[in-house]
């Protein structure tokens, strides 16, 4: 059995690798480990004390995929609501759709008995402030008319700590079932409505137990325009290792003309529980725990420039 995420997955490693432990699923142990994450409210990228969009509104974003039977949930701008991860697994169980955004999936999370909750908080609204100040932004924002300095602003995606955030599980249980959990509150300071890859199945997160599981973090419009989960699992099932797998995935990215280019990173784990981690960001971690492990172990990611 085995649990990966990024690093601020730390928070909920160890409760997802007692779910599997216990006997619980991939898909139990993803949403565990996300929930705990999203509660943190230490971590601004994240649910509950995320950093609000140019508005000062809390947006959340999230998805889980199921690699034993290929479903999946996804909700994308969701307002008031703690656990986007939860809400898109009962869209996932409970709906014939995949993905649902604003209010209709928070029309759904209130029939599904899931409890409002503000989501801002003062420390998280502070960073927001201090962002938009220091490019000069405050009235502009005030003002509506963020597209004036879009370029300038979209300059803060290079520093992944302070734009951009997510956190993401991907787990192996008992029976080898995957299963990959993403959840984030997306660029800081962003257009409202703004959806990056976390919802987006196939671009932030993939499973398939036949051959492997990916999950991203980072500047979301790459991930999108180049399929980047789904990349590395079909570069696994076409016969390469998770390494070599998501190296190509990382390298795709490459071919992309875009002026906002940022932070990227990677987790992958194959169908025998292999796993490696990447970015294009020296620095970078992971966290991974399997059920031999009393603690889960911090790694650095293969840097891929």
């Amino acid at each position: 059995m085995l649990v990966v995420a990024s690093a601020n997955g730390r928070v909920g490693i160890r409760e997802a690798m007692r779910v599997l432990r216990e006997g619980g699923s991939a898909l139990d142990a993803v949403e565990t480990g996300c929930r705990l994450v999203e509660s943190n409210p230490d971590d601004h990228s994240v649910g509950y004390s995320g950093i609000p969009n140019l508005l000062g509104v809390v947006e959340l974003d999230a998805s889980i995929m199921d690699g034993k039977t290929l479903a999946a949930g996804a909700v994308g701008a969701v307002k008031n609501f703690e656990h986007p991860i939860s809400i898109a697994r009962k869209v996932m169980e409970e709906l014939p759709h995949v993905f649902l955004v604003g209010e209709g999936a928070e029309r759904f999370a209130r029939e599904a008995g899931f409890e409002e909750k503000d989501l801002l908080t003062p420390e998280a609204e502070e960073i927001r402030r201090r962002l938009l100040e220091g490019k000069g932004l405050g009235i502009y924002a005030e003002r509506l008319k963020y597209l004036e300095r879009i370029r300038e602003f979209a300059n803060l995606a290079t520093d992944p700590e302070r734009a951009l955030g997510t956190v993401n599980f991907i787990a192996r249980d008992r029976e080898g079932n995957l299963a990959v959990g993403v959840s984030t509150s997306g660029w800081a300071c962003k257009y409202p409505g703004r959806l990056g890859d976390s919802p987006v199945i196939g671009a932030g997160n993939y499973a398939d137990n036949r051959y492997g599981a990916a999950a991203c973090t980072g500047r979301g419009e790459m991930a999108i325009r180049k399929c980047t989960a789904y990349s590395a699992v079909m570069y696994m099932r076409m016969g390469a290792s998770v390494e070599e797998a998501g190296r190509r995935a990382m390298e795709d990215l490459k071919d992309l003309v875009d002026p906002y280019a940022g932070a990227m990173s990677l987790i992958c784990v194959d169908a025998q529980g292999n796993h490696a981690a990447f970015s294009n960001r020296e620095g970078s971690r992971y966290v991974f725990m399997t059920d031999e492990m009393d603690e889960p172990e911090e790694r650095p990611r293969i840097l891929v420039t």
